[in-house]
Order: structure tokens, then C-alpha cells, then sequence
């Protein structure tokens, strides 16, 4: 897959962190069968492939750490495992994908060997590798606890509630503090421009355990956006810049695009 000229700005930006400084990340991939609009969606057949194994090679191309897919029910482990990837149990009861990751990362890694958590969506089955490793590029920052992406708005975007928009002044860079979330239009007291939210996150380790132990805050739970949480409790969130929004899978018309999208990705043992 292409990459595009923001993923390369934000690689080849210098980071401001002190050189000791050493980021230690894990890919986690949160995954569930229960899904209202795509039953079983991990387990959708793309390319050959269950879908929760495609977001895995994506992840595992990426190449910032080990990749270990939280899984809720027996049959993506099984899945993932007959792939060469490794599954993790879960409790099916987590109300988000934040808190699985979170069970999951207790699990694997108790003596705190990574220091930053990557938390990648299982319905991403498109998503180009190198914006995994984009997503790492805001916490360059250390006063930035929780990274993600941003790119711009394509036209009527603004007003569709199901494009959730993230307010930034970005002022010619490829990384900006997130200053607001909303699925609506209104601009927010805070400025900056809205752009579109891409749910990738890469957590330090101690915001995340932060982030799951607060209850859900008014705002979270007026816009349905677990991140206003985050920036109700005054964790900070900065983004990067990116060129493309990833196909994600929701629906069975998602599902056969992104088949047919699949068709025309290049193997990457190949380039």
C-alpha cells in the first residue's frame, strides 16, 4: 500500500523527547463476536482470510512490537492461533475495547516491560501499516499521554453524525494537541479546526490504567465518544496528521467493498 506524504512528514519528524528516551510499544487488538449490524465481523472471510487475522498481519507488518489480539470469544482465538498469531482470553462482560486491551495487557506483560500501549481496531482489515507507527509519533511529546490520528474532512463529513470530528490548530504541522471531540458541527469553545477522527490510539501505560479506572464522564456519555473521558480528566490527547481515513468494516456493503478493495492490495513480500 501507497504511503502517503503526511505518514512520511510525521516518520521523519525529529523527536522532542530526550534521546534516553526509548519508546517499548505492544500492538493490542480488541475483538468480539457480538456485533448488531455484521454478525461474527471478526470472523468474516477477507481475502482468504478471517478478517481479526487481516487486522493482525497489518499489525504485525507495522513492526514497533509484539501484536497480541484480546479476544473475547473462543473462536477468534482460534482463528488467530491458526494463523501463527497469538489470542488472548477476555472477559465478555468489558464495556469498551479500552478495558479489554487493558485486562489483556495485565496479562501478558505484569512486569511493565511496554511502556506504550497501541490500540488498533479489528475491523480495520485495510489499514496501512505505517499509520500504526504514525500513531507513535505525537507522544514525541512527553507532556502527550494519549496519541491518535487525525486527517481532513472530505465534503459533507461536517454534518454526518457518524464521522466523529476532532478540533485541532495544526498550523502548518503534523502533530497538535486535540483540543475537542464531537460527532456534531458546532465548533467547540476551545478552537481549531475540525478534522476527521481516526480511532487509533497508542496510550502510555499509566494513562491508560487511568483512563479505565475513571467512570465515564457527562460529555462521554451525551456524544457516545469514550475519549471526552480522557479530556474530561485533563489527560492530554495530541494527534498526527495523516492523508487517509482506513476503511473500517460495519456493514455487509463494507464487508464486500473491502473484499474487493483486498483484490487490489499488494502483497508486501512482493515490494
Amino acid at each position: 500500500m501507497r504511503h502517503n506524504a503526511a505518514i512520511r512528514a510525521l516518520l521523519r519528524a525529529k523527536p522532542r523527547r530526550p534521546k534516553a528516551t526509548v519508546l517499548n510499544p505492544i500492538i493490542l487488538i480488541p475483538a468480539r463476536l457480538a456485533s448488531t449490524r455484521l454478525p461474527d465481523k471478526p470472523l468474516a472471510e477477507i481475502g482468504g482470510a478471517p478478517m481479526i487475522v487481516q487486522v493482525w498481519r497489518r499489525a504485525t507488518e507495522a513492526a514497533i512490537g509484539p501484536v497480541v489480539v484480546a479476544a473475547a470469544d473462543a473462536a477468534i482465538i482460534d482463528a488467530v492461533a491458526r494463523a501463527g498469531g497469538r489470542a488472548v482470553p477476555t472477559r465478555s462482560d468489558h464495556p469498551s475495547g479500552s478495558d479489554r486491551i487493558f485486562e489483556v495487557l495485565q496479562a501478558v506483560d505484569p512486569r511493565a516491560t511496554h511502556d506504550v500501549i497501541v490500540n488498533v481496531q479489528g475491523d480495520l482489515p485495510l489499514l496501512d501499516p505505517q499509520a500504526i507507527r504514525a500513531a507513535l509519533a505525537p507522544l514525541a511529546d512527553p507532556a502527550c499521554d494519549i496519541a491518535t490520528l487525525a486527517a481532513a474532512l472530505e465534503p459533507g463529513e461536517i454534518d454526518s453524525r457518524s464521522v466523529v470530528k476532532l478540533w485541532a490548530d495544526f498550523s502548518g504541522k503534523t502533530t497538535a494537541r486535540a483540543l475537542a471531540f464531537s460527532r456534531g458541527a458546532t465548533p467547540p469553545a476551545a478552537g481549531g479546526k475540525p478534522y476527521h477522527h481516526i480511532g487509533l490510539y497508542a496510550y502510555r501505560r499509566g494513562a491508560l490504567a487511568r483512563f479505565v479506572a475513571l467512570p465515564p464522564s457527562a460529555n462521554e456519555q451525551r456524544e457516545n465518544l469514550e475519549q471526552l473521558r480522557a479530556l474530561d480528566a485533563g489527560i492530554r490527547i495530541d494527534a498526527g496528521l495523516v492523508d487517509a481515513v482506513p476503511f473500517g468494516v460495519d456493514t455487509p456493503a463494507d464487508l464486500e467493498r473491502a473484499r474487493a478493495l483486498m483484490r487490489t492490495r499488494p502483497d508486501p513480500a512482493r515490494q
